[in-house]
């Protein structure tokens, strides 16, 4: 059997990550700083699932994860999928507390989490890399400043590995997801449920199922094929802040 881990996998893609690569007969490692949620998950998934807390912020919660990871002593599939968004507001009005928190998460959780674990991963006779990233490290928008930022930069660190790890047996893909219908909104808008409802208003986004169906997909292929970069919007998003509205 398989053995893949997931990071953000308490709600959103990470859990339908999870619950999509079980259904595919692999082992799942779920972490998340929400443990309560992730042994859930764990439970139900079967397959030996594990559900474990983990910050990836944090040096010594991403070495603990390092570490039952060696206990297993397999590891075939890392799932980057942990991050987030803070607020909506411009570069003028910009809280540098927000954007280092999304740097923090995004960015340098990713390279943390990578860091710790490719060893296992190169180790393997095939492993893979596939990071979460968005459609907003393609496309800027007014109000996603910080969040662009935190993307375009985890696009790069996702470019880099996939040269970096050139004639080795570790793939390396990127998912760009477009609007999706998660905790993500209520994140970004400090847990204002009405201004994350609105931001599905009139339209219909993707689910979280429909991006993790395309990780399993892309975990599934063959071990020469190599899915550099897939981007997947709803059908009435035409970029990041361009979305054709039911009601408007």
């Amino acid at each position: 059997m398989k053995t893949a881990v997931v990071t953000g996998a308490s709600s959103g893609i990470g859990a339908a990550s999870a619950r999509a690569l079980a259904a595919d007969g692999w082992r799942v490692i779920c972490g998340a700083r929400r443990v309560e949620r992730v042994e859930k998950l764990a439970a139900e998934l079967g397959n030996d699932a594990v559900g474990l807390g983990l910050d990836v912020t944090d040096q010594a919660s991403v070495e603990g994860l390092a570490s039952y990871v060696d206990g297993i002593g397999q590891l075939d599939l890392l799932v980057n999928n942990a991050g987030g968004a803070k607020g909506t507001t411009t570069i003028a009005a910009a809280d540098p507390a927000e954007w280092e928190w999304m740097f923090a998460t995004n960015v340098l959780g990713t390279v943390r989490v990578t860091k710790a674990l490719l060893p296992k991963l190169l180790a393997a006779s095939a492993g893979s890399v596939i990071n979460i990233v968005s459609i907003a490290g393609h496309y800027p928008y007014v109000g996603g400043g910080g969040y662009n930022a935190a993307k375009f930069g985890e696009r790069a660190l996702t470019n880099v590995l996939r040269q970096e790890l050139a004639g080795t047996p570790v793939r390396v893909c990127e998912i760009d997801p477009g609007l999706v219908q998660t905790e993500f909104s209520l994140v970004r808008f400090g847990g204002d449920a009405a201004a994350a409802a609105a931001v599905y208003d009139g339209v219909e986004p993707l689910t979280a199922a429909d991006v993790a169906e395309a990780v399993r997909w892309v975990a599934s292929q063959p071990a020469h094929v190599n899915i550099d970069n897939l981007t997947i919007a709803a059908r009435d998003q035409i970029g990041p802040n361009k979305v054709r509205r039911a009601d408007r």
